[in-house]
């Protein structure tokens, strides 16, 4: 198969790249620095690298062009794991940082989807994917852009999936709790039931074989924000103010 993945060069998506490779697939990366692949990796004879950024959508047309015309023709798979997040919670937000968030993870997702769909919908097939997060399903304090950002991607997967099924392309969206990446490392607040990369790349490969329409892992991360989701909104309010879930004032 051949698989294209956006922010490939580090983190979730490098490990899903590497992952990929071994198994024997032809796979194309893009990341706004190619600096950080791994120099054993930058001449793969199965692995395509660009360097841009997915909110430029011209560039973004450009490497999956020239990628669908690597090897056999054709994408089989496009994985939107392209994201960032703040890091460091402020109650006052960063207007500035928010507009970048919400650009490279709503648009850079968009973008992937749209141009991967030019190659599915002629084709009859195909497989759409985002890396969404568990911050999506409630709005987490000191991370409104971030937690709105992955609401819309897990909204938009959930109607693509219903709208796309008689073109025989499917759609999958995969909520993770926190896994441990470069990403995540710059995070000042706590991490609860964190994962290792790997084993998150093999559960995302899991339900990208079965064709799942939504997954949410770890196990405990599933119960703690169900539990979050379905609670009065005013004690939601309430536990997010504890003093143990204090952040910076910044």
């Amino acid at each position: 198969m051949k698989i294209f993945i956006t922010g490939g060069t580090t983190g979730i998506g490098f490990t899903l790249a590497k992952d990929y490779l071994e198994e024997g697939h032809t796979v194309g990366i893009c990341g706004r620095d190619l600096s950080k692949l791994p120099i054993e990796y930058q001449n793969h004879v199965d692995l395509k690298s660009y360097q841009f950024s997915v909110t430029d959508k011209n560039a973004f047309r450009a490497a999956l062009d020239n990628f669908a015309l690597y090897k056999e023709k054709g994408l089989d798979i496009m994985i939107a794991n392209a994201g960032i997040s703040l890091g460091r919670k402020n109650r006052i937000p960063n207007f500035e940082k928010n507009r970048q968030i919400l650009e490279t993870n709503i648009w850079g997702t968009h973008f992937a989807f749209e141009l991967a769909l030019s190659y599915f919908l002629p084709a009859k097939s195909g497989q759409l994917v985002a890396i969404s997060s568990v911050a999506g399903e409630v709005g987490l304090p000191g991370a409104g852009a971030y937690s709105a950002s992955k609401a819309c991607i897990t909204k938009m997967c959930e109607s693509l999936s219903i709208d796309l099924a008689a073109e025989n392309i499917s759609v999958t969206c995969i909520a993770p709790g926190f896994i441990d990446t470069p990403l995540t490392k710059t995070n000042d607040h706590s991490m609860p039931f964190i994962m290792s990369s790997k084993k998150a790349s093999q559960l995302i490969r899991q339900a990208i074989a079965k064709k799942k329409v939504w997954v949410v892992f770890p196990c405990r991360m599933i119960l703690l924000i169900t539990l979050l989701k379905i609670m009065p909104r005013k004690l939601y309010h309430y536990i997010m103010k504890l003093p143990f879930l204090n952040y910076s004032r910044g």
